[in-house]
């Protein structure tokens, strides 16, 4: 174990402890502003190093909890600078996408703008994060980027007018991109297999701008086993599965359409993004994406043990 010893400078005023009570009430807030930008992120560090600099704190602490004290308000302190250029909008979040790579298309950027995440995501969550979120049930809402790399897989099968059915809709937010991008001609079928998560993202998808395909019945979200599919609207141009499932589903291959994509997640620790595409003869061709880790698409009890 090492020990550090710290010393003032001597320009800095003795304080005795009956003068520290002053500081007592000290208003935190002028050393930690909202944001830091320029000027303002000098002066919160002058305050800051200020404020290091009072030896009621080196006089009326013991070291341990003096460390403790410097270590917590240093986190404070990368925490705001931190949250100062976060991404606090839905807009800001897909320029971060397209700045960094993971949206390559207007078409797919145009339709993330218009689906705000936010209402999507539990509001105990930061909805903008670049990162996957619980929505509760065992069950998460996919990273940005990751329905960002999907809806560009698949955005040439979801065209205006054709078929898309998203399994493990969870939150509902990938079926209510696809209905958007498919249209009022179009279906866009969402299913899950937690009544209470298909009852949560109707209410979700009610509040965003694709509320009015709900009504129409072009988009909608059932209760069902995802490995089975949604033969009612079959054949889909398009199919997207949001958990890694150890081999592909008969049915789900089945249900896709000649000259169809599906994208979905195979494997079972380590998984692989797959695309398959049916040819108009029947034929079947997959490639690997990228590796991923998604939660695995299995039975309801499954899903639910030990929540």
């Amino acid at each position: 174990m090492c020990s550090l010893r710290f010393s003032l400078p001597l320009s800095v005023p003795r304080i005795s402890l009956l003068q520290s009570r002053r500081y007592s009430s000290c208003d935190f807030s002028r050393f930690f502003p909202s944001c830091y930008p320029g000027e303002k992120l000098q002066r919160g560090c002058r305050r800051f190093q200020s404020f290091l600099k009072m030896e009621v704190l080196l006089r009326s602490l013991r070291p341990r909890l003096f460390f403790r004290v410097i270590w917590f308000l240093g986190f404070i302190l990368f925490l705001q600078f931190w949250i100062a250029g976060s991404i606090d909008k839905n807009k800001a979040l897909v320029e971060h996408l397209q700045q960094h790579g993971k949206l390559r298309s207007d078409k797919v950027a145009e339709v993330m703008e218009t689906i705000d995440r936010a209402l999507f995501v539990q509001k105990e969550y930061p909805p903008y994060v670049d990162s996957p979120m619980p929505i509760g049930y065992n069950a998460t809402i996919s990273a940005p980027h990751m329905h960002a790399l999907c809806l560009e897989l698949l955005k040439d099968h979801i065209q205006p007018g054709m078929h898309a059915l998203d399994v493990g809709s969870g939150s509902g937010y990938l079926t209510a991109c696809f209905a958007m991008m498919v249209g009022p001609e179009g279906r866009a079928v969402g299913i899950e297999h937690i009544p209470e998560l298909v009852a949560a993202s109707i209410e979700n998808v009610k509040r965003s701008a694709a509320a009015h395909l709900l009504e129409k019945g072009s988009l909608s979200l059932h209760v069902a086993d995802g490995r089975d599919g949604w033969p009612e609207a079959a054949p889909y141009d398009a199919i997207h599965v949001g958990a890694a499932a150890p081999e592909i589903p008969k049915a789900l291959l089945d249900q896709l359409k000649p000259g169809g994509r599906m994208v979905i997640p195979v494997g079972h620790f380590f998984q692989d993004l797959q695309v398959i595409d049916k040819k108009l003869d029947g034929s079947i061709t997959f490639r690997n994406v990228t590796g991923v880790r998604y939660v695995p698409l299995t039975s309801r009890s499954a899903q639910l043990q030990n929540y």
